[in-house]
């Protein structure tokens, strides 16, 4: 159960109160340079996510009077680099990324288990998002599992994200809200399929080919926490990113980049056993890893093994 009393008080998020507290926006600015950098060193065959992410958080960031929250719903299987992505996204606005006192991290099955207790959820949702954005008006607020959440929960944030200049005396129009769901990941594949078969590059593909598939997914979706949501009915969420799966190749990427991180050199034959002891899907193509890169780091353990 998420319970206010067990959490950070907004209160101390900036140290001791005894100035009214204000929000050290980590850097003093988000450098669009470093963003563009790491997104391209980091996140492989993303280019729709890469390029929404870039334009929509740099944009954001550098527009001193927004008219509302960024709102952005990230979709895909998983490994595809959702979680990756909000990670990049906190490390270039904030020191300490995800373990900065100014954002923070609700997990569906985590914090809002019991369907039976969604008044209660709504209520403490609210009040933790109030007192956190009351001290730091620069706050990151993502929710994953949105698939796992339960329907009509996340409506409780609604007011927060909606065109308005204060709700009860605050603003929240400075505030980032970030999704990550699975919901719709069936219509990516579809779309990254048909490209395959067709003999087109996967980077020929539009945000138009996807984005408005992907909103009226997630609200027809009963197992979604969007299932006809007044998020989406509001036209409230800025962005819906797709996250295409992974091929082959971009699996060999995402083991390189590991070597490099654990400073080992890079070696091929290392590499390509580990790409090719991952599942693809369909049967019979064989185009898509069904995990993503999510578990090609631990595989990556048996050859350096000691």
């Amino acid at each position: 159960m998420l319970g206010l009393g067990t959490l950070q008080t907004s209160q101390s998020l900036c140290g001791p109160s005894v100035e009214p507290p204000r929000c050290p926006c980590g850097r003093a600015s988000l450098c669009r340079g470093a963003l563009q950098k790491d997104l391209d060193s980091k996140l492989f065959g993303q280019h729709l996510a890469k390029k929404v992410i870039l334009n929509a958080v740099s944009g954001f960031i550098s527009n001193p009077k927004p008219k509302k929250p960024l709102t952005l719903s990230l979709h895909g299987w998983t490994g595809t680099g959702k979680n990756f992505v909000s990670k990049i996204i906190a490390e270039n606005i904030y020191e300490g990324g995800l373990n900065s006192d100014y954002v923070h991290l609700f997990v569906a099955t985590l914090h809002f288990p019991h369907a039976s207790n969604i008044t209660l959820y709504k209520d403490q949702l609210q009040l933790w998002i109030r007192g956190n954005v009351s001290t730091c008006a620069r706050s990151i607020f993502i929710f994953d599992e949105m698939d796992k959440m339960h329907a009509g929960l996340i409506d409780a944030i609604k007011p927060f994200l909606d065109y308005y200049d204060h709700v009860d005396g605050v603003s929240y129009q400075k505030a980032i809200f970030i999704f990550l769901s699975n919901a719709g990941a069936e219509r990516i594949t579809d779309v990254a399929l048909d490209f395959w078969r067709s003999g087109k590059q996967r980077e020929e593909i539009k945000l138009k080919d996807m984005e408005p598939a992907l909103s009226v997914s997630a609200f027809n979706n009963k197992n979604s926490g969007f299932w006809h949501s007044s998020l989406i009915d509001r036209n409230l969420i800025d962005y819906f990113v797709p996250f295409l799966p992974l091929e082959y190749k971009h699996l060999k990427m995402c083991i390189r980049v590991e070597m490099q991180s654990r400073g080992f050199e890079i070696d091929e034959d290392i590499v390509t056993k580990v790409a090719e002891e991952m599942t693809f899907f369909p049967k019979e193509e064989r185009v898509f890893s069904d995990k993503g890169c999510k578990t090609v780091f631990t595989k990556l353990d048996y050859y350096y093994d000691d």
